[in-house]
């Protein structure tokens, strides 16, 4: 499927930290650096496939929930694989409504440290700590698989047993992680919060958790997602504020070069 990449730099809904808005330049100028090249790990060209529509404009917006949504869906409507470049994970319930929209519901992949399952933070229905509540509770999806979750407390636990949510904690190994994706059906939508990964290989982040994936656990992840399943994805989390040399904005754009490959297996 053509690629066709999508900006989302919005962050209000952050609850430690803005910076996720600079985000989406920030990955693009990772995918273009003359210091890598543009092919993924099938050895074929991934960046010059890519159909960008660059970022939507959300500054003076009144309702930039609707904003996203109405922006989303017009990439969605034109075929190909949505690739959206957040922002905070606030971002992901638009532009799964947008997804639904045209697809159904769907079956979700959410690659995370944080399960992101509270009813409300600090009073906030909308933060980015509460997205797949909002998204299961609009029954938007039949499948919620979380992999990575290694912050899991009482009330999120309570959450995920309300919405039957399957979640794969940190500790129960990469293999489970591995064997749970295998497992996952279309149309699947991925949403992929950087800070999934250890903060030692992804410093520009705003929440970072030890002990998460590697690099390559992450894209042995996306590359056992059965063929001709997945219809979307985002990228969400990365702070280019609190990055080194870039390296976190370069993790991000091998992820999209790689959901790239995965979408066209």
């Amino acid at each position: 499927m053509r690629p066709l990449l999508l900006g989302v730099p919005w962050d209000a809904h952050s609850s430690f930290a803005r910076g996720p808005a600079l985000a989406p330049p920030a990955i693009r100028a990772a995918l273009h650096s003359p210091s890598s090249n543009s092919a993924a790990e099938d050895e074929q060209d991934a960046v010059g496939v890519i159909e960008d529509r660059g970022d939507l404009a959300l500054h003076d917006v009144t309702d930039v929930a609707a904003a996203i949504e109405a922006g989303a869906g017009e990439v969605v409507a034109a075929g190909g694989l949505p690739i959206f470049l957040g922002g905070d994970h606030a971002v992901t319930p638009p532009l799964v409504r947008a997804m639904h929209a045209q697809h159904g519901p769907l079956t979700i992949l959410h690659i995370d440290a944080h399960p992101d399952l509270y009813d409300e933070l600090d009073g906030n229905r909308a933060s980015h700590a509460c997205p797949f509540a909002r998204i299961l509770e609009a029954g938007l999806a039949t499948r919620l698989v979380q992999v990575g979750i290694r912050t899991m407390n009482a009330h999120q636990r309570a959450q995920a047993t309300r919405f039957g949510v399957e979640t794969i904690p940190m500790h129960a190994g990469f293999a489970a992680a591995l064997a749970a994706v295998r497992t996952l059906a279309g149309p699947l939508y991925v949403s992929l919060d950087l800070d999934a990964m250890d903060p030692s290989a992804v410093p520009g982040i705003n929440h970072p958790e030890p002990g998460g994936f590697t690099v390559r656990e992450v894209i042995s992840l996306l590359g056992a997602i059965p063929p001709r399943a997945l219809r979307g994805a985002d990228v969400v989390e990365l702070n280019p504020l609190h990055d080194w040399r870039d390296f976190t904005a370069r993790v991000a754009a091998k992820l999209v070069k790689e959901l790239v490959r995965v979408g066209r297996a």
